[in-house]
C-alpha cells in the first residue's frame, strides 16, 4: 500500500469534508473527487472511521507544518504590535484558500470527535514554535501565567475564527490588538 496513495486519499478527504460535510464523506466522493476507480478508497481505508481517522492525522500534520513554518518566518515578538500582527497573519491563512478548507474540515472534526474520542486524541493541541513564540513573548512580557495565558489567547483567537468562518467577514486588527492586550493584563 503506497504511502504517496494514502496521502492523496487523505487530502481528497479533507476537500471532500470541507466540500460537503461531514454526510458528505464517503468512500464514493473521495473515490470520485480523486479521479480513482471505485472501490480504491475502501482498499485503503475499510471503514469510514479508518477514512476519517486518516484524514484528522493529516489535518493536524498539514496544521503543524503550517505552524512550524510560521513560527521559523516570524521571529518572537517583541512588541504587541508584532504579536497582533503575527496572529492576524495566522488568521488570514486559516480563513482564505486551502486554509480555508483545512479550517472548515478541522471544525467539522472536532464536532465528530464528541461522538469519537479517538479523534479528540489526534486533535489535541501540539506544541509547536508559533505557540511557543506567543508564550516566550508573553513570559518576556512579565505574565507570570505565561503558559495558560497562551492557550486562552489562542482559544480566543480560535473564536475569532470560527465566529467569521460562520458568519463571514475578516477579523479587525483592533480585534486581535484587544485580545493581546488582555493576555497582557
Amino acid at each position: 500500500m503506497s504511502t504517496d496513495r494514502r496521502t492523496l486519499l487523505a487530502d481528497t478527504a479533507i476537500s471532500v469534508l470541507a466540500d460537503t460535510g461531514i454526510r458528505g464523506l464517503t468512500h464514493r466522493a473521495v473515490d470520485r473527487a480523486a479521479d480513482l476507480p471505485a472501490g480504491t478508497t475502501s482498499a485503503y481505508y475499510r471503514t469510514r472511521q479508518a477514512l476519517l481517522t486518516a484524514l484528522v492525522r493529516r489535518l493536524v500534520a498539514l496544521d503543524q507544518a503550517e505552524l512550524e513554518g510560521m513560527g521559523e518566518r516570524v521571529p518572537v515578538p517583541r512588541t504587541a504590535a508584532e504579536l497582533t500582527a503575527g496572529i492576524g497573519e495566522l488568521i488570514r491563512v486559516r480563513l482564505t484558500g486551502d486554509g480555508r478548507r483545512r479550517t472548515l474540515a478541522r471544525y467539522a472534526c472536532v464536532v465528530e470527535s464528541v461522538y469519537h474520542p479517538e479523534l479528540r486524541e489526534i486533535l489535541v493541541p501540539r506544541e509547536n514554535r508559533a505557540r511557543r513564540s506567543v508564550c516566550e513573548f508573553l513570559a518576556a512580557q512579565g505574565v507570570a501565567d505565561a503558559e495558560e495565558r497562551t492557550v486562552w489567547l489562542l482559544l480566543c483567537v480560535d473564536g475569532l475564527v470560527f465566529d467569521r468562518l460562520v458568519n463571514g467577514g475578516g477579523v479587525r486588527d483592533e480585534e486581535i490588538a484587544g485580545l493581546v492586550a488582555a493576555a497582557l493584563r
